[in-house]
């Protein structure tokens, strides 16, 4: 097993420090299915001129948050594991890369199950972030799936050679994450105020959904939609990307709902990548 040295205060400062003056703009540190890099400039312009705090609940790979950069933010997700690795990238970057380093150094189709068998509960948690990342990295077309018990499943990427993090960038992720508070949890526990802005990712609607063991279906689709009404009437801002389809357009009807085309990089047919049609809705 990796070691991992424990995070130090006084290192974390001192890399801030040293890369404050890091001006380009960091991007997400994994692969993440439906990540928003490739319409950032759709959700972008359809976005309030401004806002109080900014709210992600469903993180992911935290493209929009860190084209955005904001001064204030709560970015959340219910992935224990991909929460865990933000919060290492923003306390304990360097020991992070370390550990990566070591991944890299041992990567082999059998090293990847030795890793993907391992309980990350059991690991410290730089040696949990560094085994996420690892396993985003190598796993087969970048797919985060977890079955019934949260446990990830997804097979040997068949990569020889691995590029685990781009250190510039991983640094710039730390810095942006100093901003930050996050947590792990649902949705529903945000607690924006009014003015402030909460962009809402959730999986798609007839969609991929294992990114967590439950199951984010028609249930959930409406509970989401009812706390966005009543956020709407607290006068907090909103947005949210989904699946273009019937069910989606009737639940938010009283939005406004533009129909955009998304690349799609992520799928396990590759006569399903390319683009896509989905909406943003999002209120006055």
């Amino acid at each position: 097993m990796i070691a991992c040295a424990a995070s130090l205060r006084t290192g974390v400062s001192a890399l801030s420090q040293k890369h404050r003056s890091t001006t380009s703009q960091a991007f997400s540190f994994v692969k993440w299915a439906g990540g928003k890099r490739g319409i950032i400039h759709e959700i972008t312009q359809r976005m309030p001129v401004s806002y109080g705090t900014y709210f992600e609940p469903f993180v992911g790979g935290g493209a929009l948050f860190f084209a955005l950069g904001p001064q204030k933010s709560v970015i959340s997700d219910k992935n224990s594991q991909l929460i865990t690795a933000y919060r290492v990238i923003q306390n304990d970057a360097q020991n992070l890369m370390s550990a990566l380093d070591e991944h890299e150094r041992h990567h082999s189709r059998d090293y990847y199950y030795e890793m993907r068998a391992m309980n990350p509960d059991d690991l410290s948690p730089c040696q949990s972030a560094a085994r996420f990342i690892y396993l985003n990295k190598t796993c087969y077309n970048g797919l985060y799936r977890v079955n019934k018990n949260g446990e990830f499943n997804v097979p040997y990427g068949h990569r020889k050679r691995v590029n685990l993090y781009d250190r510039d960038n991983l640094l710039r992720c730390h810095m942006a994450l100093q901003h930050a508070e996050i947590k792990e949890g649902d949705f529903c526990d945000i607690q924006p105020k009014k003015g402030d802005f909460v962009y809402f990712d959730p999986p798609y609607f007839e969609t991929f959904t294992q990114y967590t063991q439950d199951n984010f279906a028609t249930q959930e689709q409406q509970r989401l939609c009812e706390f966005c009404r009543s956020l709407d009437k607290q006068g907090v801002h909103f947005m949210l990307s989904n699946s273009d389809t019937p069910f989606i357009r009737d639940l938010y009807q009283q939005f406004h709902i533009d129909v955009i085309q998304a690349p799609r990089h992520i799928s396990c047919n590759g006569r399903q990548r390319g683009k896509i049609q989905e909406v943003i809705v999002y209120n006055g």
